[in-house]
């Protein structure tokens, strides 16, 4: 039987778990939340699983490791160093961890995107078959080095290219690299350059291995932007140890209670597309679309640990948030409800529309404010003329930043602008979000400046 390996992709966050088998046995590496996907995987293949390994600690989402070992009664395998408060088999560098007598894992030392990573050189019948990176070494660029703190981020990234440099003088060209992060993930210093790779091909492109430790430092640091405020939970949690995930249905709410709710402040986020949305939604709600990255933007948003209630179309869509908003340890809304917006309306009165519209639209009117609620980098890459700029993370603590009259709202492509237009409007401000891709927006003839680094970023 020749080595086997399945990929569980979570693309909403932009991270991968392996699961590498033998045929018979299998072991898991930085395993989601969600472990009912891999349990399915593992039965499809007709695999027991006997190991789960963690690379680090995880900033960006809640791990589905211990939960995993503890239902299948797998070895559970967790940097020595790492200080956690639950029963695991602590693992050093240079530990060979037996999964099988053709499966093998060897642990390998390779700080930077935490202090104590760890990367698995994996064996079978004794012969190198691929390399589990975790936050490493990724696909053209390497994990990031400042979620233990900007203090730190010098000094780790110094040890992620002396960890790369180690895994490519250790392994041969052809080895497969497996990571989990680099997907999409804001736990990776850049994009991704591939969707596969090998040590000899990251030899030829990836920047930690083709530059100086102080050259590749310089990049590293002068290219991170921000990343979701959700991530200074997650380190905390994973070090405390997560209990299986509960997706059973919330309490249902109707229209007296969402009215309520919407009253005391509470987020009641409105699920649907932000189309479905500008055409009806019940008044005061918030628009975070299941189509577009939710988890990302809504946990960026929502300020932790606040009441949050989800409208879906269906039981099924509210599912779907369930799992992705658990994937970051927002376990349990308080309420949901399905239907319809006039469903979920008490009176007709309860109902709103907003306006939809192009860069060509705003080119054509005299607004009154342009507020561009993209990233930093995204602004100082281009931004139009006169625009005032809150990234849509910082909108709630600076509604007051935002100058009087209509709001047209605009980000790359309308996701989050149409989320940030929600917001100004629960505040009372009279909005129109432009639903179009940025660049459309000096085809339509609008002024694009690059005035250097913003100074609105908060």
């Amino acid at each position: 039987m020749t080595l086997g390996t399945a990929v569980v992709e979570t693309s909403s966050l932009g991270d991968r778990t392996y699961l590498v088998h033998d045929g018979e046995v299998a072991v898991v590496v930085d395993p989601q939340r969600d472990i009912d996907r891999i349990l399915a995987v593992a039965g499809r293949l007709g695999v027991r699983i006997t190991h789960v390994a963690e690379t680090h600690l995880h900033n960006d989402y809640v791990s589905g490791g211990l939960a995993l070992a503890r239902l299948t009664g797998a070895a559970y395998l967790v940097a020595a160093a790492e200080e956690v408060s639950f029963a695991r088999v602590p693992v050093r560098d240079g530990d060979r961890v037996t999964v099988s007598d053709r499966l093998a894992l060897t642990a390998v030392a390779t700080p930077g995107h935490t202090f104590h990573h760890l990367s698995y050189v994996v064996r079978h019948d004794d012969e190198v078959a691929g390399v589990c990176t975790g936050g490493s070494l990724l696909f053209g660029s390497t994990g990031r080095t400042d979620l233990l703190g900007a203090e730190h981020a010098r000094t780790l990234a110094h040890h992620q290219h002396a960890s790369a440099r180690r895994l490519a003088d250790l392994l041969p060209d052809g080895t497969p690299v497996w990571p989990t992060h680099g997907f999409g993930s804001f736990c990776s210093a850049t994009p991704p350059d591939a969707d596969a790779s090998t040590i000899g091909r990251e030899k030829l492109a990836n920047p930690v291995l083709r530059l100086h430790a102080d050259a590749y430092a310089e990049q590293l640091l002068a290219g991170l932007g921000a990343y979701p405020a959700y991530y200074a939970h997650m380190g905390v949690r994973n070090a405390q140890g997560a209990d299986l995930i509960d997706l059973t249905p919330v309490a249902r709410a109707g229209a007296d209670e969402l009215r309520a709710r919407i009253e005391a402040g509470e987020w009641v986020v409105d699920l649907r597309s932000r189309k479905a949305y500008a055409y009806r939604h019940l008044a005061g709600t918030l628009s975070f679309g299941l189509d577009g990255p939710l988890a990302t933007w809504l946990g960026w948003t929502l300020p932790h640990g606040a009441p949050l209630t989800l409208l879906g179309e269906s039981p099924q869509q509210v599912a779907a948030a369930q799992r992705e908003l658990a994937r970051i340890g927002i376990d349990r809304p308080a309420a949901a409800a399905t239907g319809t917006p006039e469903e979920w309306a008490r009176t007709p009165g309860d109902l709103a529309e907003r306006r939809r519209a192009t860069f060509a639209d705003l080119a054509a009117e005299d607004a009154d404010v342009v507020l561009d609620v993209r990233a930093a980098a995204e602004w100082d890459a281009g931004h139009l003329a006169g625009a005032v700029h809150i990234p849509l993370p910082s909108l709630t603590e600076r509604l007051r930043e935002v100058p009087d009259g209509t709001v047209w709202v605009h980000c790359a492509a309308g996701y989050r602008a149409a989320a940030a237009a929600s917001l100004l409007a629960r505040a009372g401000r009279r909005t129109v979000a432009v639903d179009d891709d940025w660049a459309n927006a000096a085809a339509a003839g609008l002024p694009v400046v690059h005035e250097g680094p913003s100074r609105r970023t908060g």
